[in-house]
């Protein structure tokens, strides 16, 4: 289950991304990484973030705990730079957040151990699964954290629901651009990890992930004409995905066979 936090301390901006994230205080005591509904990229690359996310933490992988994040509008009257006053105003209301890894630092396979062939295969079929186009060596998204592997950043992912006309056509897509994927030459066991990630992903599982996204993220999509409709549209996605999975597993083995 997705648990619902409140936003209390906003402490830093963290400046790396564009959509200017930040590290927040919850009522629980716990500091997250905070996205905000209210930035340029929107309410679809938080329900990519959850969405994606919770399907990677599903496939053992690991991923920061994801909470829901309730902001009062008062939370930035004090922020005295403009920026990110106005953000943290258009985004009163519900925000997610990612729990902070302190001390993590961002994984370099030129300094560190590539990860085994099975870790590093899970990792490539979940990115082509959910179609995140941001692992790349340009821009890793993979922190160490307590000598273990961490998953960050999954907004870019489901790229496909920024526009909906035709979406059926591509729940088979082979996902070409795996072929610039970071991990992709130590990923020795693709056809291996296929059928037990699939297996993993029930269609109840699915549809619980999806079931766990604000209705307010699902509004005002012209293509649906409710809510109801607009999630079942995702879950529709999620679950051919899943059972078309030789078309981007085979995609991904010849992209891997031309870096030999």
């Amino acid at each position: 289950m997705v648990r619902t936090v409140t936003a209390m301390r906003y402490v830093v901006p963290l400046r790396e991304g564009g959509s200017l994230p930040a590290i927040v205080e919850a009522d629980d005591g716990a500091m997250y990484v905070m996205k905000f509904v209210g930035s340029g990229q929107g309410a679809k690359a938080l329900i990519a973030e959850l969405i994606a996310g919770e399907i990677g933490r599903v496939l053992d992988l690991n991923v920061p705990e994801i909470v829901l994040m309730q902001m009062s509008p008062l939370l930035g009257r004090s922020e005295p730079d403009p920026e990110i006053r106005d953000l943290l105003r258009a985004s009163a209301g519900l925000n997610l957040g990612l729990r902070y890894l302190p001390g993590a630092f961002a994984y370099n396979q030129l300094l560190q151990p590539p990860p085994p062939p099975e870790l590093a295969s899970a990792i490539v079929w979940f990115d082509a699964y959910v179609t995140n186009v941001d692992r790349t060596d340009r821009n890793v998204n993979l922190l160490l954290w307590e000598q273990r592997l961490w998953l960050i950043d999954h907004g870019a992912a489901l790229y496909f629901h920024h526009d909906w006309a035709g979406y059926q056509e591509r729940i088979q897509s082979p996902f070409t651009m795996v072929r610039h994927h970071t991990l992709l030459p130590y990923a020795g066991s693709l056809a291996a990890v296929d059928e037990r990630l699939r297996q993993r992903l029930g269609t109840d599982t699915l549809q619980e992930i999806v079931s766990a996204v604000p209705a307010a993220w699902l509004q005002n999509e012209p293509y649906f004409a409710d809510v109801t409709a607009h999630r079942a549209a995702y879950l529709e996605y999620l679950t051919g995905r899943r059972d078309a999975s030789a078309q981007f597993v085979e995609e991904a083995i010849r992209a891997r066979g031309l870096l030999v």
